[in-house]
């Protein structure tokens, strides 16, 4: 089969077989790995990360730059139904400081929470002692 062919230009896959493999016999279940299960497995990635690289490119900012970034991929990622899943994976990314102020925002909203269901179970002791009197 064409996977057993190593090196030069008879190449079909350009992901290196040996790091699939690696990947593929990291999951329990897997005992054995056929070739040519590998190999299709190598050229669905392969394929699967060109048609995420086009349709990233296609929808992205990097038409106007002739180039394809992250934010590209993350935007993909974030708004195609398709790559939705990739979401966690490829996050926006942000500035720290950004981050910063998010933190302590629902750091802020946390605590204004706590404080009012505090009240309310306040209130609710005051009109359960009133009811019982």
């Amino acid at each position: 089969m064409a996977a057993r062919l190593s090196g030069g230009e008879n190449r079909l896959v350009s992901l290196p077989l040996s790091r699939i493999r690696v990947i593929m016999k990291s999951s329990p279940e897997v005992s054995s790995i056929n070739q040519d299960a590998l190999f299709l497995t190598a050229k669905a990635t392969e394929l699967f990360v060109q048609y995420l690289a086009t349709h990233s490119y296609k929808h992205g900012r990097g038409k106007e730059k002739n180039a394809l970034t992250y934010s590209d991929l993350s935007h993909t990622a974030e708004e195609c139904e398709t790559f939705q899943f990739l979401a966690d994976i490829l996050p926006k990314k942000i500035l720290a400081s950004k981050y910063l102020k998010m933190l302590e925002k629902e750091k802020r909203d946390g605590e204004v929470g706590e404080n009012d269901e505090e009240e309310e179970d306040d209130e609710d002791e005051t009109v359960g002692q009133d009811v019982g009197s």
